[in-house]
């Protein structure tokens, strides 16, 4: 566990727990230094003046703020120096809320509080009775001189203490096609509803892997062992199968159909087809039939493609056996011969 950031005590009501703040997460994406492409040196960015081009030293740098219409409002270190910092060490406890009240886009960074080792009792305490009623803390907390709102909840033995957005910064969903209204048949939301059900499981983080990171990784450990490599050839995504096919257009219930069947493991899986949003009745007959089309076709080249390797394979059992009979009669007349 790295350093603690923080230390301060959670209080509520007359209970006062000592903790420190620790990182509960950690990003391990791969970092890159922006390099000269001929000869590897690191590249320097330099801070500029905008107006007369001269580079422009640390401590000459001011904030400024440039409001919509255009007005700059250049602020100072002494500025920020007068306004009230948010500073304290503690974290009081508002109140104490379900767990479904809390709207997931809300979450922002978890830390986790470990107590001090005096205060494991009074820690196990408010541990327990967060489980028991199955509900979270609202807390406000100031981190880095900036004052938070932050949620207590428990999470296996630990107390996790996660930041909030404000209401504020989370943005609205403002799409104008939402407002449109949606005909949905029943076979639809029914076929729907067993897409859901062939897919159902339980959630296990640890079965997932970052392809992309562990691609990365890959490249980089192979150019390590062999620095003169040459650059590493992309993919053909069409060659291995991969994208669309053909432009195919089917209705949703189809769409829905052949979704089901791909989780369920069966053969009428094709590639992701672009979905028509067609209310006529029929509407999928057209394409029904360019599948079933579709799927002769690959039946008959398979076919072919079996009969052909059978074809060979006996053509090079016949090779076989005569290169045998002409060797056993070579012996027989040697040793005759002989």
């Amino acid at each position: 566990m790295p350093r603690a950031i923080w230390k301060g005590a959670v209080s509520f009501g007359l209970v006062n727990v000592p903790v420190r703040l620790y990182a509960a997460t950690g990003e391990h994406d791969i970092r890159f230094h922006q390099v000269h492409r001929t000869d590897g040196g690191r590249i320097k960015m330099k801070r500029t003046c905008s107006i007369d081009g001269e580079e422009v030293s640390y401590d000459e740098v001011a904030k400024g703020y440039e409001s919509p219409d255009g007005k700059l409002v250049v602020l100072s270190d002494e500025d920020f120096d007068d306004l009230p910092v948010a500073s304290g060490h503690e974290i009081d406890v508002l109140q104490f809320v379900p767990v479904d009240q809390v709207d997931p886009m809300m979450l922002s960074k978890p830390y986790y509080l470990e107590p001090e080792s005096r205060a494991a009792k009074p820690y196990a305490l408010l541990r327990e009775a967060l489980t028991a009623t199955d509900r979270v803390a609202v807390v406000k907390v100031a981190l880095r001189q900036r004052e938070s709102i932050a949620l207590l909840r428990v999470r296996d033995k630990a107390i996790v203490l996660q930041t909030l957005l404000w209401p504020d910064e989370i943005r609205a969903a403002e799409f104008e096609v939402l407002e449109t209204d949606v005909e949905l048949r029943p076979q639809e939301l029914t076929m729907a509803a067993s897409l859901v059900e062939s897919l159902a499981g339980d959630f296990h983080p640890e079965e997932f892997e970052d392809d992309y990171a562990v691609a990365v990784k890959k490249l980089i450990d192979a150019r390590l062992d062999d620095a003169a490599a040459a650059p590493a050839a992309l993919a053909d995504e069409d060659a291995s199968g991969g994208g669309a096919r053909g432009g195919e257009v089917v209705d949703l219930l189809t769409a829905l159909q052949r979704s089901v069947e791909r989780a369920r493991g069966g053969s009428g899986a094709s590639a992701p087809a672009e979905v028509a949003d067609d209310d006529a009745e029929g509407s999928s007959r057209p394409a029904a039939r360019k599948s079933a089309t579709a799927k002769t076709t690959a039946k008959k080249a398979t076919a072919k493609k079996t009969a052909t390797k059978q074809t060979a394979a006996k053509k090079t059992t016949t090779k076989k056996t005569t290169a045998k009979t002409t060797t056993a009669k070579t012996t027989t007349r040697a040793r005759k011969s002989a």
